[in-house]
């Protein structure tokens, strides 16, 4: 009987350690695999694309942050460790880094978590640590130091957590309003005054819970980056037709970082609105250089007009012969009017081409956009009297030349400021312009997740509505700039339709039911 004992607890001791060795191995919490796709890897800065060889391939660098970057949902105080192999093919050596771009209210900062130099043409492993902090977003790279248009591949990138991961924090109260599978769309409680939409990164397309939530909802989006000029002209490819042709106007674009989105609007019969054409942000410094080469002077104003046609020219055919009918309407021209002088802005765009810039690429739009194709000029403050001025002033130079259709009214905005009757001042005072009006990114922020914050946030989302709906003939559509909190560039401030996890607030109810609201 004593030995049976025995032998017995010799038994159970040798699976508790058992027990504590696998407690101890690391949790694998993510590892890529290209096999069928990018796996939601998307390029920053750069056009990235799955290789035969199942790796992903990064090409169109034009700085050392442009990369294959991915968003991962970190535990706040999580310890995790990182790898990835990485080759190139054009230098003795390269320097590389795995970083992570973290970001709080829309304040993004960095961290560069692991280093190694890769010999041409051999597979070199990077291995780092995280501890993650307390951030709404977070995005792990791939960049290099030292070699800003250098072309490289990765392939199996891990994240493991070698100790057990804390519990997520919850970022908002338990809601109570309603059920989030069972409640009414958006889309539909505002057919047959304007299209309902929202703007949605391409992370979103391999997520069954987030396209579900579009499908019910929204029947018009926006790329938040996808279609921005820095995502789809192809600086090495103008690089090369230039050398090929001659012709200093030549561009090339690729839609690689748009195509989720626009697949996904193409199989569910939703529409979307194009954004940006012209822009002083987001736009490649090479467009505006001899040879595409930023170390080259600037081009001349004849040449610039040329690329800026052939630009314009190419997003509309490559759009018309891939997804007909999908994109119906574009912003041409985003935030031309400073804040300070109230008039043009003093970008590459101005510099170069000068004071008609603007009026040349509705021109350039209307020439090449499929016909029925809304162009509008999208900016923000349009509440602020001095830059109301500024946009007004530059809609009536446009608006005699038949080339552009309406305005976007970006309206992200404080549950405290601007007041709804400086709102509606703008709005009556644009609408006065009798053209087509949009609200291209709609938000609005409150100081924390309270009952009292939300109640004072939904009261204002209701105002907005309100003034809407008067001018609902005029309006083409409503669109909110992201899904839900946890996605917005100003996360930390709350301030969308859905919390976190996808549940209605009470911003919500409010635009639903406007007139419910006290």
């Amino acid at each position: 009987m004593t030995k049976k004992i025995l032998a017995l607890l010799m038994i159970l001791a040798l699976l508790c350690g058992c027990v504590s060795v696998l407690a101890d191995e690391p949790v694998t919490v993510y590892a890529s695999d290209f096999s069928k796709d990018n796996d939601d890897w998307y390029g920053r800065g750069a056009q990235c694309y799955r290789t035969v060889d199942a790796t992903l391939k990064t090409i169109g660098r034009q700085s050392a942050w442009n990369s294959p970057g991915r968003d991962f949902d970190l535990i706040e105080g999580g310890k995790y460790e990182l790898s990835v192999e990485v080759k190139q093919d054009e230098l003795d050596s390269a320097n590389f880094m795995i970083s992570i771009a973290h970001s709080t209210g829309g304040m993004e900062t960095y961290e560069n978590l692991a280093f190694g130099a890769a010999p041409k043409g051999e597979w070199t492993t990077l291995r780092g640590t995280y501890t993650a902090g307390a951030f709404e977003r977070n995005v792990l790279y791939v960049e290099t130091t030292g070699a800003d248009t250098l072309e490289f591949e990765i392939r199996n990138f891990t994240v493991t957590a070698p100790e057990p991961l804390p519990e997520p924090k919850p970022t908002e109260p338990p809601m109570e309003i309603g059920d989030a599978d069972n409640i009414p769309s958006l889309k539909e409680i505002y057919a047959g005054k304007f299209d309902f939409g929202s703007a949605a990164p391409q992370m979103v397309f391999n997520n069954p819970k987030w396209m579900n939530l579009i499908k019910e909802q929204f029947n018009i989006l926006t790329p938040e980056n996808e279609m921005k000029p820095d995502a789809v002209l192809d600086v090495n490819g103008s690089i090369n037709l230039v050398k090929e042709t001659g012709d200093e106007t030549a561009v090339a674009v690729h839609f690689s970082a748009a195509k989720s989105l626009l697949n996904f609007a193409k199989n569910n019969g939703i529409k979307v609105h194009g954004h940006v054409l012209i822009w002083h942000s987001q736009t490649p410094e090479a467009f505006f250089h001899e040879g595409y080469n930023v170390k080259n002077p600037l081009v001349t104003r004849e040449v610039m007009l040329g690329r800026m046609e052939n630009y314009i020219k190419g997003v509309f055919e490559y759009l018309d012969e891939n997804y007909p009918g999908v994109v119906v309407s574009w912003d041409v021209l985003n935030e031309a009017i400073d804040d300070g002088t109230n008039w043009l802005r003093k970008s590459n765009w101005l510099k170069i081409i000068g004071e008609d810039y603007p009026n040349r690429a509705y021109e350039y739009a209307r020439k090449y956009a499929p016909e029925g194709t809304l162009l509008y000029y999208n900016d923000y403050n349009t509440a602020i009297a001095g830059k109301l001025n500024g946009i007004v002033k530059l809609l009536n130079s446009l608006i005699p030349e038949g080339n552009i259709d309406g305005y976007g009214f970006q309206m992200h905005h404080g549950a405290s400021f601007p007041s709804i009757q400086m709102i509606r001042t703008a709005v009556d005072r644009i609408a006065g312009l009798n053209i087509r009006l949009r609200v291209s990114e709609l938000d609005v922020t409150v100081d924390n997740n309270t009952e009292t914050s939300f109640k004072k946030q939904a009261r204002y989302y209701a105002d907005v509505m309100k003034i809407l709906i008067d001018h609902s003939d005029q309006f083409e559509a409503v669109q909110v700039w992201g899904l839900c909190d946890s996605m917005s560039w100003r996360g930390s401030q709350f301030p969308l339709l859905f919390d976190g996890r996808g549940n209605p607030k009470p911003a919500f109810w409010a635009v639903a039911d406007p007139y419910s609201v006290k």
